[in-house]
């Protein structure tokens, strides 16, 4: 028999949103000592944050990097909530630990992105809730695949969770990219449309992967509509155990927080949002194209270097190839040239007569793989 998923989800302004402005949630990556973590809740509670974060339990890629404090870290994050009348919030990745943070009485659980890749790992966290009242946030799976995510959430909300937050923290693709994740911000914006009643929040701190990139990009998800932010703080950032980078120092959050509050609200992100969303794409679509152009004429330059590889004749066969597949595919040949390189990264010569562009081959080979004689217009 088909399941049947529960369709109510609680305001978010009903649990969570106690300001005027937008959910902040922040506070360090990991637990490191009791008085570490109320150090910087103290630091954090002047900007009026709605919800302190700090993990215990790290899944981290590497065995020999330090993987949280682990189940002693509850109380130190428990207590520092309670002096600065802050909820508290920390990562579950397994039953075993949905169990201990409901024992230590953790007021909102989130579950990870590479947890929220695996179905079976969400699943078991969600046969551990089924029955508590308890808010989970769901961050976006590593791959930017859109029905993970959204199968999570149906997973946590079917075990009876009414109060499911979605944070929007990047995906990891095989373009390398000045952030260590991409936004791609079509794919919390088409969660948006498909489930308008899951409010969302970004985590810019793993999305950019170094601290000086944060502003930009929580100013950028604010912009397009999100409903707050979930940032790493940290009172001593250099000296931190896990991702000292992208950790801000209570200082630079306080400026964070005072430079979002004439975004939000602005309505930018809702002012034609269809055209908004086809530019981002756009963006993001000619970022990747620079970074893969970037490469490939490296990698041409140094095969040019290279006399043990690629002749200088067997090079521009290949260029010719691939400006013939651009023709026939109709791409613009108006791109900005290099002197003395082609468009596919072979050596030419360029003179100017006339207003026109004389390009000459040093093969002799056009893109057809005739031979032409110097000086041919391309």
């Amino acid at each position: 028999m088909p399941v049947t998923l529960p369709t109510e989800t609680d305001k978010f302004s009903s649990w969570l949103m106690h300001r005027s402005g937008p959910c902040l949630v922040a506070g360090p990556c990991s637990v490191e000592t009791e008085e570490q973590i109320l150090g910087t809740a103290r630091e954090l509670a002047k900007n009026d944050i709605t919800l302190l974060r700090g993990g215990i339990w790290k899944p981290r890629t590497s065995p020999g990097s330090f993987e949280g404090i682990g189940e002693k870290g509850l109380s130190w994050l428990r207590a520092a909530g309670r002096a600065t009348g802050l909820p508290v919030a920390t990562e579950v990745a397994t039953p075993a630990h949905v169990e201990r943070c409901l024992i230590a009485d953790v007021d909102v659980l989130w579950i990870g992105a590479r947890t929220t890749t695996s179905p079976i790992a969400v699943q078991a966290i969600a046969d551990s809730l089924a029955g508590v009242d308890i808010p989970v946030m769901i961050k976006n799976p590593m791959n930017p695949e859109l029905g993970l995510w959204i199968g999570a959430i149906e997973r946590i909300r079917h075990a009876g969770v009414k109060r499911i937050v979605a944070v929007h923290r990047g995906f990891s693709t095989h373009i390398q990219h000045k952030y260590r994740y991409q936004p791609l911000w079509r794919i919390p914006l088409e969660l948006r449309r498909r489930m308008p009643e899951i409010p969302i929040l970004c985590d810019p701190s793993h999305i950019c992967g170094a601290r000086q990139y944060v502003p930009a990009v929580a100013a950028e998800a604010l912009e397009v509509g999100l409903d707050g932010l979930m940032v790493e703080c940290h009172w001593r950032p250099e000296s931190a155990l896990s991702d000292p980078g992208q950790q801000l120092s209570p200082g630079q959050f306080a400026e964070l927080a005072r430079n979002i509050v004439s975004i939000s609200g602005s309505g930018v992100g809702e002012a034609n949002e269809q055209l908004c969303n086809q530019w981002r794409e756009i963006d993001e679509i000619d970022q990747d194209l620079s970074v893969l152009l970037t490469k490939r004429m490296s990698i041409l330059q140094q095969a040019r270097e290279d006399r043990d590889g690629l002749s200088g004749k067997d090079l521009t066969s290949v260029c010719a190839t691939r400006l013939m597949a651009a023709l026939v595919k109709q791409l613009p040949r108006n791109i900005e040239r290099k002197s003395g390189v082609c468009p596919s990264g072979c050596l030419e010569t360029e003179a100017d007569s006339d207003g026109a562009r004389k390009w000459q081959f040093q093969s002799g080979i056009d893109p057809c793989g005739e031979s032409v004689s110097s000086n041919r217009l391309a």
